[in-house]
């Protein structure tokens, strides 16, 4: 059953209450809003602080049209891999690239977020602190009337447990984009997403950049593709620093010291800057979730169930806030599905299997299935095959053979579980993998699939028929 649309615009129902609260005006709050109110629910949309969330102020569109910038600048200066072509590339004004950045950013939280809102009759935006009751929600502790309640706070930057860092002056990844003069070195702590896209950044612009990491770049990617971007950043000039414990960090006279053993010995890495990315941690403080009875995981997600559902009946969560998938698209998408559910009966199920996940480096890092460790884990019997990119035609004729391709198939059916892409493109070959894995395609049907000739996306074929063949012996397209 449908909720009926009985109110006026923007207003609440008769008896002063709402079909749905949304607490959180993010990526995730925005879509459960707009689903409820496709489905003709009265909403009350909470937002607290800057409309629109991590992605549009300061996660992906901040960080990626950044990256673009300095890229635009290293292919200028590595131009000369191609006979006969010179050219420079350099940055005149950094504090312009970050004024600019700031225009896209406040133009699509515009169009995006706060221009959406008179599009929703029955979406009444509440801008306050939200919190949780024993029969509603309350606003700047007023109580209003919910029939249920969506979760969507978010997550903010999180410290390691390093002693003396709260007396650092510690960059995140959101003061990081700040910056209108580039440090002279950067410490990034964190290998990571975050702290490879950005460290990879700053290295271009000029950056002396160390990555101090406890295990390795990218710890849950292939562990080919972890050597092989440290490989490369290395040969960038980043210093990617592994296997470390952290043991204190200080101000020291250089700027930022940060004391580390490996190995059985002790030193200390320096920098003028040092940026944290060690994770993120959810918003769900003074939210009165612990009186309410909503359950935290041990990261400090809400924990929800596959209809995300949380432990206290009529209260859904979605979003950076469950501690999972901290995408903004798996944030919409989960946020949908707990808008059909608070509504309509609970009957859609999230499903992460089909996922995809990029990392915005160069060459780029997407992946989406399983990889050979955890079809191992989960007691499945694998085969894989990895591709290096030299054996794509695409990768020979733009002079980059940096890359590599890793596919993992159950060794039975030979049905897709894992692609794993390192390549310069490789974010925009990922689907047709997620395509692959959702239908359920083999690797022999993969390799047996036509596929566009001198194109990055070309590779899961190659890769698909490494499985049978030496694709060395093949002449192009066979």
């Amino acid at each position: 059953m449908t909720v009926g649309d009985c109110c006026a615009s923007g207003a609440p129902m008769a008896n002063g209450g709402y079909d749905l609260a949304v607490i959180g005006a993010g990526s995730a709050g925005f879509s459960a809003a707009i689903a409820a109110a496709e489905l003709g629910a009265n909403v009350a949309l909470i937002g607290h602080g800057m409309i629109g969330g991590t992605c549009v102020n300061v996660g992906c569109v901040p960080s990626k049209t950044m990256i673009r910038a300095v890229e635009a600048v290293h292919h200028a200066e590595t131009a000369s891999r191609f006979a006969g072509i010179r050219a420079e590339g350099g940055i005149a004004d950094w504090g312009a690239v970050v004024r600019q950045k700031d225009e896209l950013v406040s133009s699509l939280r515009q169009a995006k977020y706060f221009d959406l809102l008179p599009s929703y009759n029955t979406v009444a935006y509440r801008e306050g602190r939200a919190r949780l009751t024993s029969d509603g929600v309350t606003v700047n502790g007023e109580p209003i009337k919910v029939g249920r309640v969506i979760i969507a706070t978010g997550a903010a930057a999180a410290l390691p447990s390093i002693p003396g860092i709260e007396n650092v002056p510690y960059l995140t990844s959101t003061t990081a984009l700040e910056l209108e003069k580039l440090p002279k070195s950067l410490l990034v702590i964190g290998g990571g997403y975050i702290g490879c896209e950005l460290g990879q950044m700053f290295a271009r612009a000029g950056v002396k950049v160390t990555i101090a990491v406890r295990r390795r770049l990218l710890p849950d990617a292939e562990p080919e593709i972890s050597a092989a971007l440290t490989k490369y950043f290395t040969e960038e000039g980043i210093a990617v620093r592994v296997g470390l414990s952290y043991r204190e960090i200080q101000q020291t006279p250089d700027g930022i010291g940060l004391l580390v053993s490996t190995h059985g010995r002790t030193e200390t890495i320096t920098a003028e800057r040092v940026l944290i990315t060690t994770g993120r941690r959810p918003n769900t403080d003074d939210l009165g979730l612990a009186e309410s009875g909503v359950d935290l995981l041990s990261n400090g997600g809400i924990n929800v169930d596959d209809r995300m559902r949380t432990s206290k009946r009529g209260v859904y969560a979605a979003g950076d806030v469950t501690g999972r998938d901290q995408f903004v698209y798996m944030a919409a998408y989960g946020a949908r599905i707990a808008a059909e559910n608070a509504l309509n009966g609970n009957s859609k199920r999230y499903d992460a299997t089909t996922m995809p996940a990029v990392v915005f480096t160069d060459p780029q890092v997407a992946s989406v299935g399983l990889t050979e460790a955890e079809a191992g884990a989960q007691g499945l019997m694998v085969k894989t095959s990895t591709l290096d990119l030299k054996y794509v035609p695409r990768a020979l004729a733009a002079r980059d053979p940096r890359g590599l391709i890793k596919l993992v198939a159950d060794a039975n059916t030979g049905k897709l579980l894992g692609a794993h892409i390192l390549a310069p493109e490789g974010a925009d070959c990922i689907q047709t993998a997620v395509l692959a894995i959702k239908f359920g395609l083999t690797v022999e049907q993969l390799a047996e699939t036509i596929f566009p000739y001198l194109t990055t996306v070309e590779g899961l074929k190659l890769a698909a028929q490494t499985f049978a063949k030496d694709v060395a012996k093949l002449s192009c397209c066979a």
